[in-house]
């Protein structure tokens, strides 16, 4: 079956409004309910913000089969890095509070003080407010909600990968 007869642009088109989606509720938490994003929330947006980006520029150009599986592969990375990132944010949710990491200074000092590196390892260590679980729906944290869609993000980006549509 000829994988180019069928357009990927709705889905793409749906990835990014999933995308865009998160991180309007990413800033409404910020805003409107004034819930300060801890240093892998802010990651986890940067990581839905390239998903977003690598959305829009399939969604744009329509690519033909090999372009498909690249974009699969693209998506499949930086879903993973998601599924990494919330993954590690749900487990410092869920260690008894002996266990929580101090809190330390926010991203912002950090970034200002730090080499990169020790930012980057800093970040993925986590912090206490990370630890911290402010708002739930159905049960389930912010964390553990993104590890959720950024498995859906993986499931499909495979397909892409490995179906080329």
């Amino acid at each position: 079956m000829n994988t180019s007869n069928h357009s990927i642009r709705p889905p793409m088109l749906f990835g990014l409004i999933i995308s865009l989606g998160m991180l309007a509720v990413a800033l409404f938490f910020q805003y409107y309910m004034e819930l300060e994003p801890c240093p892998l929330c802010i990651v986890s947006r940067v990581i839905v913000i390239v998903l977003a980006a690598v959305f829009f520029f399939a969604l744009l150009q329509g690519p033909t089969s090999w372009g498909r599986r690249i974009y699969g592969l693209l998506l499949t990375l930086v879903s993973l890095a998601g599924l990494g990132v919330s993954a590690r944010h749900t487990w410092l949710q869920h260690l008894p509070p002996e266990k929580v990491p101090e809190c330390g200074p926010g991203l912002e000092f950090w970034m200002n003080n730090l080499p990169a590196t020790d930012v980057i390892q800093k970040v993925f260590h986590g912090s206490g407010e990370c630890a911290e679980v402010s708002w739930t729906m159905f049960g389930l944290s912010i964390p553990e909600l993104s590890l959720i869609v950024f498995g859906l993000f993986l499931i499909y980006s495979l397909k892409l990968l490995f179906k080329g549509r």
